[in-house]
């Protein structure tokens, strides 16, 4: 496999993380890219010395214009990119306020777009690929998380407008939409439950396959869609869920089910 370099967002832990670690070990040249600056040095030093670290926030261009220019600088241009940054925040529209409203876009929705932008010119030279990771809640809903569903809406959209923008350059554009992944972000959602066994539980019974994913499982389908294996696809956005958005309540329950 060829070597290329790949920018990572949201590196330090969870899915981003994972495919900082999957593309490492398949010889990839990469540039990381998290707001936890500490977390962020430490992934940098583990994976190798074909790794740098750009600490910042993907909610500003300047910090995504400075990782990009790393990219380019230290490794002679960006041939994808993987974007996983983001945030979980909770309440209605009443509950929501327009400083939560604002932090949860400006993170997860409008993040992406920055990204976007920067990366765009090293990607259009090199004919290269981004992936945006959404959510299925970018798909459906859960209650109480208005402000992230509707940021993961947008995602979806921006995948498919980059995709048919981005066309005539030799770009590709596709997202992810995992369901619940055993990272950091969903067992601190947990933990504000009166009642986290129950939720834990309910969170795995909720997957038809019976659990959460875990985060390499969702790399895999992102190095996948980066990849020349891929080549022939844009502007789609891969479920990753363990089945639960193909599963319709309201059968009857039979022994046979297993309900």
């Amino acid at each position: 496999m060829t070597a290329r370099t790949i920018l990572i967002t949201g590196a330090a832990m969870g899915i981003g993380r994972a495919v900082a670690e999957l593309h490492a070990a398949r010889g990839h040249r990469l540039v990381l890219m998290d707001v936890n600056a500490d977390a962020l040095e430490a992934a940098a030093r583990e994976l190798g010395d074909n790794v740098a670290a750009s600490a910042g926030s993907v909610a500003s261009l300047e910090d995504c214009d400075r990782a990009v220019s790393m990219a380019v600088d230290r490794f002679g241009g960006l041939d994808g990119v993987s974007h996983n940054a983001g945030i979980q925040r909770y309440g209605d529209v009443v509950q929501t306020s327009l400083a939560l409203w604002n932090e949860v876009l400006d993170v997860n929705l409008t993040g992406a777009f920055l990204v976007a932008k920067a990366a765009m010119p090293a990607l259009r030279k090199s004919r290269g690929a981004l992936v945006l990771t959404a959510s299925i809640q970018g798909m459906a809903a859960q209650p109480g998380a208005l402000a992230y569903v509707a940021a993961k809406h947008g995602l979806l959209g921006l995948v498919n407008g980059m995709a048919m923008d981005e066309a005539r350059h030799g770009v590709r554009v596709n997202g992810v939409a995992p369901g619940s992944v055993d990272t950091p972000m969903l067992r601190d959602a947990i933990a504000l439950d009166p009642n986290p066994a129950a939720l834990n539980r309910a969170v795995d019974e909720m997957h038809p396959l019976g659990r959460r994913a875990r985060p390499e499982e969702v790399a895999s389908v992102i190095a996948f869609l980066l990849s020349e294996e891929a080549s022939f696809m844009t502007g789609e956005t891969v479920r990753v869920d363990g089945g639960v958005l193909s599963r319709i309540g309201g059968a009857p329950q039979t022994e046979e089910s297993g309900a």
